[in-house]
């Protein structure tokens, strides 16, 4: 079994209202359960807005810092989940049903 990054990605902007987010609360709560029953689950979390964040980088072997999230988009991570599957196709399953659940873009990626 590998373990596998689910990267959500969500638009940068105000956080949704309840009217939105209850919905979604939901049908993650409901998600997270069933990985946990199948044995997929590892663990998961969400972040802070992306101005919250630090970028430590080595330039010119100086290492500096800046405020805010390294790369400039219109969207950020917001959070992850990771699981074990068997093989790709488990985890992509699992990336699919966090996309429905998100109704976000995931991002499915291996451990090394």
């Amino acid at each position: 079994m590998k373990n596998y990054l689910l990267s959500v990605y969500q638009p940068d902007g105000p956080i949704p209202g309840p009217e939105v987010l209850g919905p979604i609360v939901e049908a993650l709560g409901r998600l997270n359960e069933e990985m946990r029953a199948a044995g997929a689950w590892v663990f998961d979390g969400g972040l802070f807005p992306p101005e919250t964040a630090t970028v430590i980088k080595v330039t010119g072997g100086e290492v500096g810092m800046t405020d805010g999230p390294y790369v400039e988009g219109k969207e950020h991570l917001g959070g992850f989940t990771i699981v074990r599957a068997p093989d790709l196709d488990a985890a992509l399953e699992w990336g699919r049903k966090l996309a429905a659940a998100t109704t976000l873009p995931i991002e499915v990626r291996p451990f090394q």
